[in-house]
């Protein structure tokens, strides 16, 4: 009988990131080889990722990654899309056949920009009318799922093992400046490809590993401003969350860390700067909903960045390393050395402490 440090347990679900703060492209590969040294913190139950900048000849037009259960489902869709939406490609989305995946659903992509007539009428910006989008596609609309929908960015996910997921899509075929991977181990919510990370909403992109103990008293909050959670597992509320800090309310992302992974009152207390301590003391008081608690790590993708947080405790694993223009990050420092063997630096980022990672300007 093995007994405990003679077997490894992991602590659940595996991230891994990786950015080139100069704009340089880097294949899907790189990203997907990065999670075969956490193979152990997934259960096959679901992997995905996320690619910035993957959709250079489009980048004008938000991408809608889609699965529908049937063809009758994707043409009742598609009829919604027509008319809210010029759609200026619409394709199924390339895949290869291999044994570990197994059951998909129809899975498709549109390149679409909203009707100017409709945002004219509704009196809203684009971005506000492909969230509203978005919301009514997955919530009223049987069999259909939208899975992503930015610009020029892309989300790639199913059941299996991420590895495998990411030679399903064929990620070696697509090049971008940022990358996002998660491979996922439920423990109490079902595994089914739309309960498989990242989660997104426009060019917001969230891969978690941990768990939301908080997770009805954030999702009753959010949901007062049309977010409807439907995805069966808490990493969802993360994401609107961000969207709601950043672009709603539109916050820094220092802020809105501040608001998720918030410093306990004494730490607040003790600031010695007075502008600092307001700062804590407001956020804390205007969005005490929002305070995500329990053990997590999360990398947030957003049009030309990342962040990377952990709880305020630090309860999940988190690395990062650098080299040259990269950086890297990831659950494990074997993830961070698949990808850059020979990485300079090497580092655990504080709890609640968040590493933000901007692309340069007029990079990408």
């Amino acid at each position: 009988m093995k007994i405990e440090g003679q077997v490894r347990i992991p602590s659940g679900c595996a991230v891994s990131a990786v950015i080139s703060k100069d704009g340089n492209k880097m294949s899907g590969e790189m990203i997907t080889n990065s999670m075969k040294p956490m193979h152990d913190r997934s259960n096959g139950l679901g992997g995905g990722f996320a690619g910035y900048g993957i959709y250079p000849a489009y980048k004008e037009f938000y991408a809608f990654h889609m699965f529908f259960d049937s063809r009758d489902r994707r043409k009742e869709c598609e009829a919604y899309l027509k008319e809210r939406f010029e759609i200026v490609q619409s394709e199924i989305m390339p895949t290869r056949k291999i044994p570990a995946i197994t059951d998909e659903p129809i899975i498709w992509r549109y390149f679409a920009a909203p009707l100017k007539s409709v945002l004219v009428s509704l009196q809203v910006d684009e971005k506000e009318f492909v969230a509203r989008t978005v919301m009514k596609i997955n919530t009223e609309m049987d069999g259909v799922y939208v899975f992503s929908s930015g610009k020029n960015m892309g989300a790639f996910k199913a059941v299996g093992f991420p590895e495998d997921v990411g030679v399903f899509y064929k990620l070696e075929e697509y090049e971008g400046y940022s990358w996002t991977a998660h491979g996922r181990y439920p423990t109490n919510t079902p595994g089914w490809w739309g309960g498989a990370h990242p989660f997104t909403l426009l060019d917001y992109s969230i891969v978690h590993n941990g768990e939301i103990s908080s997770y009805d008293a954030n999702r009753r909050f959010i949901e007062m401003f049309g977010y409807k959670c439907t995805l069966q597992t808490d990493t969802e509320v993360i994401t609107y969350i961000m969207d709601y800090l950043l672009r709603v309310q539109g916050l820094t992302l220092d802020e809105a860390a501040g608001v998720i992974a918030a410093p306990f009152w004494s730490t607040i207390a003790a600031k010695k700067d007075a502008d600092d301590q307001r700062k804590h003391t407001y956020l804390r008081t205007m969005f005490a909903n929002l305070l995500i608690t329990g053990p997590f790590s999360i990398v947030l993708g957003f049009e030309g960045g990342l962040m990377a947080l952990n709880d305020r405790l630090k309860l999940r694993s988190m690395v990062v390393g650098e080299k040259d223009d990269r950086v890297f990050i990831a659950s494990e420092e074997a993830a961070v050395r698949t990808m850059e063997p020979d990485v300079e630096t090497v580092w655990s980022p504080a709890g609640g402490e968040p590493v933000i990672i901007k692309v340069k300007e007029g990079a990408f």
